[in-house]
Parts: structure tokens; C-alpha cells; sequence
């Protein structure tokens, strides 16, 4: 059988540009329909958001069809769905940050079209593992570097260059679920079965189970120097949970609660920033006066506002009162102005998101590639929980911005790359099985041909052991 005919149907890509049209329709309809509602009229530039938000998009889509034509068909268009619904509330919230958010979309095409040329497989990033950690710290110091970093409201996490500003922990948080994935996979087998023993007990080998450690702990340590909570709760759930996936062991997880506990106990006594967060989180109402803490509490009142069905696109309040409506609590105005419904659609999203992610991570030919693309899928999925989660009070609120969804630049490159990675180890998975089946076929056409050529030898050596 030829290979044109073991080749998946997916190639022509046809199903991924269809979600692409209905989230044009969907997106275009709420910037129309936001517009209504704060001016009533139409956007004056409707033509041009419309010309542009469909130009990247099939940009990006000839760009996937020509260097990942095997890949997944519903990644990008949840993540363009995403964002166009965020840009939405951006250009309705902050006019000024809607022209900067497009130019960031424009930068993200870029980023993935770049990803897609350049890296044709993600497993031969294997070999750089140690190149990936040293990226990683850089990146996560950098904005301690003198006449670059920025403090901003007490979190160090900012470096500007000129009139430019990035988060650097938003490359490196990549960077590190590369060398996490690499280590994990190379000494999967030492860390799943303890061979050493230690008073009596079998114990995994410490010259492999501590260098991990102590990385993570730098990185959690630096995170914590910069006040970047949200970031170093991501990190700690983030490794535990590789640990897991990689191992088997309940051990570690064990471990995780335990750490967590410990080291949440210290936050809480020694970090005022933590100590703030979670007080804000057990009782939000005595800080409703209190500026730079009443987040919580009038995010709810937009969700209560907003009731089963949303008050109406462009008809919120919550901008008025709440400071950074369109990066930290993002999800809490489009609660309002979509309701119910709306936080129901947006939340299914990114768990379809996920789940995708989960399914391209289970059909990995490798231990690298399968951690890799399990790392990256859940540190979007960690990260659109911890916001959700910490705007609906289920965990502490942090500042974790809400992908694809939350103004800016640094988040949304960032998972713009995740998104090209996932597609480019999809197409990897596609290939491979392609590959394997073709082998096959193969070897059963050689099989058969045999058989046949044989079949009437075969018939008289057993007509004669008959005789």
C-alpha cells in the first residue's frame, strides 16, 4: 500500500479553518455588540478589526498547513477564540491597550510561524537541557538587574528597555518545563525505584532526587525574592505533579502536600504580600475600603451583577471601580457582562484546551516529548485556574494574567509558543504513527506475497506427509 494512503485525513486541515470561521463570527459580533453597548452605534473601525483579526489567523493557518500540515486542528482556533474574546473586553475597558494588545497578537503570529520554521522536532531540544535551565535563571533574576528591573506594587517582575517592558518569568517558566521534562525522562527509571537503603528503608538514590530538588528550589526562592506568588504556587504544583506523572509514586505527592503545608505556614508568618493574599482570601470584606485589596470583593459583585446571563456586552460597571480591569480580574468583567453562560463557555474552552494538550502529551513516542507537552498544557491550564479559581475564591488570588484572555504582551507570546510547540509535537505524534503504519502495510504485503508464492509448495508437502 503507498504512503498516500496511510497519510491522516487531517492534512487538509479543512476542520481547523471551519473553527476559525465561527470564531471570526463569535469575536466580531462581540466587538460589535460591546461597541452597541457602551456608545450606541457601531465600532467606527469595525472593517479594519475585521480585516485584521482574519489576516493573522490565516496566516498563522497557511503557516501550520505548510510546516505542521499533521498537527492538531482545535489548539489554535480555542486559543484565537480566546484572545479575540479578551481583546473584546480590552477595547471596551482601555481603548489604548487594544491597539497595543493587537500589535502583541502580530508579535505572536510571528513568534509562531518562527517556532513552526525552525524547530522540526521538539525531542531534539533534548539535548539542551542544561542550556535551558541557565536561560531559565537568567531570565528569572533578570529583573533584579540594576536600571532594567521594575517594582511594581511590591512584585519584582518587570525589566524595561526603553519604552518597552516584558515579564521574563513568562519565557522562563517554558525554559524550565523543558529541563524538568529532560531530567525527569533521563532518570525516570532511578527516581521510580528506590534501590538505596537508608535506617532500614529503601530509598530513592539522592545524587539523582536532590539536583532536582535544589533547582526547584532556587527557582521558588527566586520567585519569592520577587514577590511573584502566583508564579512560585504554579512552579510547586507544576514539578510535584511531573514528579508524578513520571514516577507513579504517591510518595511524591505526599511530599508536595507536606511542603506545601510547611512552606505555606512560613509565607503566611514572614511575607506581608502572602500574609495579605490569603487574609484577603479568608475574609475579603474588611478590605473593600482598602485600595490594591478590594479586588476580590467587587468581583463579586460584578458576578452577582451579572447573574445567569450576563448584563450585556459593553454594559458592565465593574471597570469603574476596580483599577486593572483588563489583566488581574479580566475574568471577573466578563463574568458580568456574559454571566453564567458566559464563565461556563469561557472555562469549557480552556479545559477542552487542556484536555487536547493532555491527548497530544498520551500519544508521545517519547518520555521527553510526553512530559513536555504534559508540563506545557498544564502550565496554562495551572495558570487559568489559579485566576479563575482565585477571582471565584477557591484558591488565594494571585496575579497570574489569564492566557490569551488578560492585556499583555509577555503572557500572550508566551502561550502563542506554547500553542506552536503543542502543534509541533502533534505533528510529530501524526508523522510517527504515519510512519509505523506504513511499515506495516508493509511488512504484511511481504507477508502476503509470500504466502502466496509458497501457498502451493506448502500444499503438496502436506498432501505427502498425508499420503
Amino acid at each position: 500500500m503507498s504512503t498516500a494512503q496511510t497519510e491522516p485525513h487531517s492534512a487538509s486541515r479543512s476542520a481547523e479553518l471551519g473553527l476559525l470561521f465561527l470564531a471570526w463570527i463569535v469575536i466580531v459580533a462581540f466587538y460589535a455588540l460591546a461597541s452597541l453597548g457602551v456608545h450606541g452605534h457601531l465600532p467606527a473601525h469595525l472593517d479594519l478589526v475585521v480585516i485584521f483579526v482574519v489576516a493573522i489567523s490565516l496566516v498563522i493557518h497557511f503557516a501550520i498547513r505548510r510546516y505542521a500540515p499533521y498537527s492538531s486542528q482545535i489548539l489554535f482556533p480555542i486559543a484565537t477564540l480566546l484572545n479575540g474574546i479578551g481583546y473584546v473586553e480590552i477595547a471596551r475597558y482601555n481603548p489604548s491597550h487594544a491597539t497595543y494588545q493587537l500589535l502583541w497578537v502580530a508579535v505572536s503570529a510571528l513568534i509562531v510561524i518562527g517556532t513552526l520554521a525552525l524547530v522540526r522536532r521538539v525531542s531534539d531540544l533534548d539535548r539542551y537541557r542544561y542550556l535551558t535551565l541557565l536561560g531559565a535563571l537568567v531570565l528569572m533574576v533578570s529583573p533584579f538587574t540594576p536600571h532594567f528591573g521594575e517594582n511594581i506594587y511590591g512584585s519584582r517582575l518587570w525589566v524595561a528597555i526603553g519604552p518597552f517592558s516584558f515579564q521574563p518569568v513568562e519565557v522562563a517558566k517554558i525554559l524550565l518545563a523543558f529541563f524538568f521534562a529532560s531530567y525527569l525522562a533521563a532518570n525516570r527509571n532511578l527516581l521510580s525505584v528506590p534501590t538505596q537503603r537508608f535506617l532500614g528503608r529503601l530509598i530513592v538514590p539522592p545524587r539523582i532526587v536532590v539536583p532536582i530538588f535544589i533547582v526547584w528550589g532556587v527557582a521558588l526562592l527566586i520567585l519569592a525574592a520577587e514577590n511573584n506568588i502566583g508564579f512560585a504556587i504554579m512552579l510547586f504544583v507544576l514539578f510535584f505533579a511531573l514528579l508524578w506523572i513520571t514516577t507513579g509514586l504517591k510518595s511524591y505527592v505526599a511530599l508536595g502536600v507536606l511542603f506545601l503545608a510547611g512552606g505555606g505556614t512560613l509565607a503566611y508568618q514572614f511575607f506581608y504580600q502572602v500574609h495579605q493574599r490569603i487574609s484577603v482570601w479568608l475574609n475579603p470584606w474588611p478590605f473593600v475600603a482598602q485600595q490594591g485589596t478590594h479586588q476580590i470583593a467587587y468581583a463579586w459583585f460584578a458576578l452577582a451583577n451579572g447573574g445567569v446571563t450576563g448584563t450585556g456586552l459593553g454594559l458592565g460597571t465593574i471597570g469603574g471601580q476596580v483599577g486593572y480591569i483588563t489583566t488581574d480580574t479580566i475574568f471577573a468583567a466578563l463574568g458580568e457582562e456574559l454571566g453564567f453562560v458566559g464563565i461556563v463557555v469561557i472555562v469549557s474552552l480552556f479545559a477542552l484546551f487542556v484536555a487536547e494538550g493532555f491527548r497530544i502529551a498520551q500519544r508521545a513516542h517519547s518520555d521527553f516529548t510526553r512530559l513536555v507537552s504534559t508540563a506545557l498544557t498544564a502550565t496554562v491550564g495551572l495558570q487559568a485556574f489559579f485566576i479563575m479559581g482565585g477571582i471565584l475564591r477557591v484558591v488565594p488570588f494571585t496575579g497570574i494574567t489569564l492566557p490569551f484572555m488578560a492585556y499583555g504582551g509577555s503572557s500572550l507570546f508566551s502561550n502563542y509558543l506554547i500553542v506552536a510547540l503543542l502543534l509541533r509535537i502533534s505533528d510529530e505524534n501524526a508523522r510517527e504513527r504515519r510512519g509505523g503504519d506504513v511499515v506495516v502495510l508493509d511488512m504484511t504485503d511481504v507477508v502476503t506475497s509470500r504466502v502466496r508464492r509458497r501457498g502451493p509448495r506448502l500444499a503438496r508437502l502436506n498432501q505427502g506427509s498425508l499420503d
